[in-house]
């Protein structure tokens, strides 16, 4: 090391040389070590850091082992951080993939369409569409709180899909 940088690593000169001397040493150190999964780049810049901030308290000739150390630490700590949300990803069920904005403006636009459709049925069809297929209620089930008969509540929901299918394109 250059004479100048045993006076004070806080001078921001001797700083800069510092780094231009060993950022690519550290570099290539993290990289051989954990590979570029774990961003080598930013756990340089990250030791560095470390080093401005403790400059007044890292004795100049222990600046580069605390840098190396630093960095090395930090990658360990990436490392074990992956660790974690490895483990959190398989303990949580699998969920459906973020959607699109697009997906949602169609979805809420179908939604729309269904309701509008589903309200433009006759009472009656609504009713027994609704019992159907909302409260997942049987045919015969529908006929007994309707007090009709089961082939008219088929009918009925019959008619009404007949009719959703008329007024909603796709479904």
């Amino acid at each position: 090391m250059p004479k100048d940088l045993h006076n004070n690593i806080c001078d921001k000169s001797l700083f800069e040389a510092f780094f231009k001397k060993h950022a690519k040493d550290l570099h290539d150190f993290l990289y051989y070590k954990f590979g570029a999964d774990l961003n080598p780049k930013d756990k340089v810049q990250d030791a560095f850091i470390k080093l401005w901030q403790n400059c007044g308290k890292v004795p100049p000739n222990k600046a580069k082992s605390f840098l190396f150390t630093t960095a090395n630490n930090l990658m360990l700590n990436e490392v074990a951080h992956q660790k974690v949300v490895l483990r959190h990803q398989k303990s949580q069920p699998k969920s459906i993939t973020h959607e699109s904005p697009e997906y949602a403006l169609r979805e809420k636009e179908f939604k729309q369409k269904l309701d509008t459709a589903i309200a433009n049925l006759t009472e009656a069809q609504r009713v027994a569409f609704l019992l159907n297929r909302v409260e997942g209620k049987r045919f015969k089930e529908i006929a007994e709180i309707l007090n009709i008969s089961t082939k008219a509540v088929e009918k009925r929901i019959y008619g009404a899909l007949k009719k959703l299918r008329e007024d909603i394109e796709g479904l």
